[in-house]
């Protein structure tokens, strides 16, 4: 029997499959299986790697080098053209906004005392008060009252001098209110007038006249605050301006070591363009200073001890006739004396006192004119009230009353204390507008003197920063 043919027999099992070619980049299933994964790296450590890498040559430092020397000069633009632009806005706040709010209070203040001796000069004219009187009576309230708005429209509506604009806008209708009834019960023949009006004149002296003196002079802190903002010396940006030219004069210096060249243009224009910035702030910086210190010494001073002796001589006026009203009837605290008389003492020795310093102060012929015709028109004065003293005295009453506020029927009672006093406020009305066109002059010189620096400083960062990245590019270059 023939068997059929056995099956071949099977080729043997290799003894493992030969491995597969590995491909670059191509991690194996195995090890992506059964591997721990590398640990991840921050960015911080990534970037100090790549720095360290760069550092190591020669491309990579000069790469380093070229992007610290524009941010060094281009933080020198910016920090110049910011501290540049606050000194200049602080110095148009002096020109714009301060000084102006410090001189409306001062005038609110004038025109409330001024208002308020008015009111008791028409009173003591008689019964039918003068049309001139009320007039300026009526002129003195309304630009009070304007200058209050003003003053309320331009403060940032808080802190002090909201708080006294807020106090005089209650209190002044209710001395109005007063003053028309003292006049209301002297047409009538009343003595209750007097009793009206000094009541009036006690809200002004004791709450009108010192919330408008606190208001003067919050404002004329704030004017201070604003020009020491405006003088003060733009330090980071000078200090950053030196470092920008110390790594510069390095880098130059580095460079002509490793190369033996003398220049490198890009450099040039950098460390020219920061030399041009550093300049003219300093320069710019200085002549600002200056100018607002010719203001402050020349102006701003000046205007105030001139504010103090007009607030006096207000204060002098008022008191004078009240001293008529009153007649004796109110006494200082230790009943010795006639308060309105000890009052008017006071006023006019601070008013002499105050255009004393200020004819010191004065630094040119108009300047010291009105001054001196003040002081001359403030003798006359005295010398006539001295001689109203003496007739109210000896019983004239008559005769001290045409002293003081002219006699009846004059429409320019030359001979009068009331005439004398005017002619001191108009004097001192000079002697104001002077000062405060040379405050203005010096104040806006250094504000012109700082015009374009911001914008100029910044432009000058950016063309330095340009410059000095072309610098280290024409170096980098030679490696290419």
């Amino acid at each position: 029997m023939t068997h059929p043919p056995s099956a071949p027999a099977a080729a043997p099992h290799p003894a493992s499959a030969p491995a597969r070619p590995a491909v670059p980049g191509q991690v194996s299933r195995a090890a992506a299986v059964g591997a721990a994964p590398p640990p991840a790296r921050g960015a911080w450590a990534t970037g100090r790697e790549v720095l360290r890498e760069a550092a190591t040559t020669e491309p990579g430092r000069l790469r380093i080098l070229g992007a610290v020397l524009a941010l060094l000069v281009l933080a020198l633009g910016t920090v110049a053209g910011l501290e540049a632009a606050d000194r200049a806005g602080s110095a148009e706040d002096v020109v714009g906004r301060s000084q102006p709010l410090s001189a409306d209070a001062a005038a609110i203040y004038r025109s409330l005392a001024d208002a308020d001796s008015t009111a008791a000069a028409g009173f003591l004219a008689g019964i039918l008060e003068p049309g001139e009187s009320r007039a300026r009576y009526d002129r003195d309230i309304a630009t009070a009252s304007r200058l209050l708005v003003k003053a309320a429209a331009n403060t940032d509506g808080s802190g002090e001098s909201a708080r006294e604009i807020t106090t005089l806008n209650e209190l002044l209708p209710r001395y109005t209110g007063l003053i028309e009834r003292a006049r209301a019960a002297n047409r009538q023949g009343l003595p209750l007038g007097g009793a009206y009006l000094r009541y009036a004149n006690q809200e002004m002296t004791t709450r009108l006249l010192p919330a408008a003196e606190r208001l003067y002079a919050a404002e004329t802190a704030r004017l201070h605050e604003d020009d020491d903002d405006a003088r003060a010396w733009p330090y980071l940006a000078l200090g950053a301006g030196g470092l920008a030219l110390g790594v510069l004069g390095w880098a130059q210096r580095r460079e002509y070591r490793r190369t033996n060249r003398v220049f490198s243009r890009g450099l040039l224009a950098a460390t020219a363009a920061s030399v041009v910035v550093l300049l003219w702030l300093a320069g710019a910086h200085t002549v600002a200073r200056t100018g607002l210190g010719s203001a402050q010494s020349e102006g701003q001073q000046s205007l105030q001890l001139l504010n103090e002796a007009r607030i006096s001589s207000l204060k002098a006026r008022a008191n004078e006739n009240l001293t008529q009203v009153a007649r004796g009837a109110v006494l200082t605290e230790d009943g010795k004396d006639d308060k309105y008389e000890a009052e008017y003492a006071t006023g006019m020795g601070a008013l002499a006192d105050a255009l004393a310093r200020a004819t010191r102060l004065a630094d040119d012929e108009a300047g010291r004119a009105p001054l001196a015709e003040a002081a001359a028109a403030v003798e006359e004065w005295r010398k006539r009230h001295a001689e109203a003293q003496k007739r109210g005295d000896d019983g004239d009453y008559r005769g001290a009353l045409d002293l003081i506020v002219g006699p009846q029927g004059e429409t320019e009672p030359k001979e009068s204390a009331g005439w004398s006093f005017d002619q001191v406020d108009a004097a001192l009305e000079r002697a104001l507008t002077h000062e405060q066109d040379e405050f203005t002059r010096s104040a806006r010189g250094a504000v012109d003197a700082l015009t374009g620096l911001p914008l100029g400083a910044a432009a000058l960062g950016a063309l330095g920063a340009l410059g000095a990245v072309l610098g280290i590019n024409r170096r980098l270059s030679e490696y290419r």
